[in-house]
């Protein structure tokens, strides 16, 4: 089943280590850890290892032996990614440099005053885009619309070391309150972001084509999206090497009101970067309908 249950991996005294190596001995360093950290991983976490193998092997058609090394390098990277999360939320922002691919397409959007639809996915690190906006001085409001479901004591530690984030969120509600904040943030020229590639079982999804194979998808972000009279543009920052980040932003060029649409002009864009950065695909579950 391509579901996920919400809750991403890891211990508090795991995230205390890389904040001490972060702030002590520097971002580098602090990666030096993660030979250790992501070997155990590869050891031992059975179904993500399934998960990640099947992605590489029979979605990337990669053989065998390169798989296995790349399972290794793949959990490398994400905590890489973590490593540079808690660095630049904890003020280290200009030990990294940025590039902007598509940043006139934010910009026009703000002008416009209309709000806008910003639609991303678990691979790179979009959770640092407001960093992004604020080094090129946008003055925008990213409203993130979640579950609140993640490990409540790592979540309050990693608020107390990092700068207050800019960023507000939109919780989903059963009694469907965040369509009203949705549209609240929208009439205030802000922006509202949605992740379009984790479902949650009980709730309404969609199929469609990965890397050539069914896999379902939220219908929400889709329907909101292609529903709401705004511009919906498909936003990633992606790690490259050297502590350097580059931002895409594409505008969706789909009918308002074709969902189905929508959510085949997402899935072509996803295939997009992930042909460019094969080993920054998180999805640590059996994420294809196919998949066993």
């Amino acid at each position: 089943m391509s579901e996920w249950d919400g809750k991403s991996k890891g211990t508090l005294l795991g995230y205390k280590i890389f904040v001490f190596c972060i702030k002590k001995l520097g971002i580098k360093a602090a990666y030096s850890v993660l030979v250790f950290v992501a070997f155990y991983y590869f050891l031992f976490e059975r179904k993500s290892n399934k998960a990640t193998l099947y992605y590489l092997r029979e979605r990337l058609k990669y053989p065998y032996f390169k798989s296995i090394v790349n399972l290794y390098n793949s959990y490398f990277t994400f905590g890489q990614i973590i490593i540079d999360k808690m660095a630049i939320s904890a003020g280290l922002r200009n030990k990294f440099t940025y590039e902007f691919d598509g940043i006139e397409v934010l910009t026009q959007l703000l002008r416009d005053k209309k709000g806008g639809v910003l639609i991303s996915a678990h691979i790179g690190n979009f959770e640092i885009a407001e960093h992004f906006f604020a080094d090129i001085d946008l003055d925008c409001q990213i409203n993130l619309v979640t579950t609140d479901l993640e490990h409540s004591v790592i979540k309050a530690y990693l608020e107390s070391v990092s700068l207050k984030s800019s960023i507000k969120f939109i919780f989903v509600s059963d009694d469907m309150s965040h369509i009203f904040e949705i549209n609240n943030a929208l009439s205030n020229n802000e922006l509202i972001c949605f992740t379009g590639d984790r479902y949650f079982e009980g709730t309404k999804s969609m199929s469609e084509l990965l890397l050539g194979e069914e896999a379902n998808f939220p219908a929400g972000p889709f329907l909101i999206a292609s529903r709401l009279k705004v511009p919906v543009v498909f936003v990633y920052v992606m790690k490259e090497p050297n502590l350097h980040y580059h931002l895409y932003a594409k505008i969706a060029e789909v009918k308002q009101r074709d969902e189905k649409g929508l959510l085949k002009a997402y899935t072509q864009s996803v295939e997009a970067m992930l042909e460019k950065y094969p080993l920054q695909w998180f999805n640590y579950f059996m994420f294809w309908n196919k998949a066993e």
